[in-house]
């Protein structure tokens, strides 16, 4: 009874990992943890972003505001330009509010404290993120439909 306690246990996790992956798929979350009756299973995946950061990095330096964006970054770390704007969460970034709208901001656009620049999407939940200073959009450092990281800096609002 306890070897076929200790098997159906066993399905039970396996099931768990394997909802738990599906769920990073229809997320585009890097990893994913529960705890539940002393049981934790964390779940986590590789995400190549070899190639991502360096195009959305130098993407702003063709653009107009592209000297701008260079600029302003100290040894060309923009997470620590004082107008970073950092992702609060792991998702899927969006510069508009559906396909086909018009971006939230461009390099140039003026912006107000507490205007939405852009939406993550994690967990199917779509979280508006505002502008927390008024400036102008000096630099925007990912593409549309990109997965982000936590503290990853996003938009450079000087």
């Amino acid at each position: 009874m306890t070897a076929k306690d200790g098997k159906q246990s066993a399905i039970t996790e396996s099931q768990v990992i394997r909802e738990l992956a599906e769920l990073l798929n229809e997320t585009g979350l890097s990893e994913i943890e529960i705890e539940k009756s002393g049981l934790r299973v964390r779940v986590a995946r590789q995400i190549n972003v070899t190639a991502g950061p360096p195009m959305a990095v130098e993407a702003p330096a063709v653009g107009s505001g592209g000297q701008a964006a260079a600029n302003d970054t100290a040894g060309g770390d923009a997470a620590r330009h004082p107008g970073a704007v950092k992702s609060p969460m792991v998702g899927t970034a969006y510069r508009a509010p559906e396909p086909g709208a018009p971006p939230f901001v461009e390099v140039g656009s003026r912006v107000n404290q507490g205007d939405t620049l852009l939406i993550i999407e994690a967990m199917k939940t779509m979280n508006n993120i505002p502008a927390p200073k008024a400036g102008t959009v000096a630099a925007i450092l990912f593409e549309n439909g990109q997965p982000v990281e936590f503290g990853e800096p996003l938009i450079i609002i000087e």
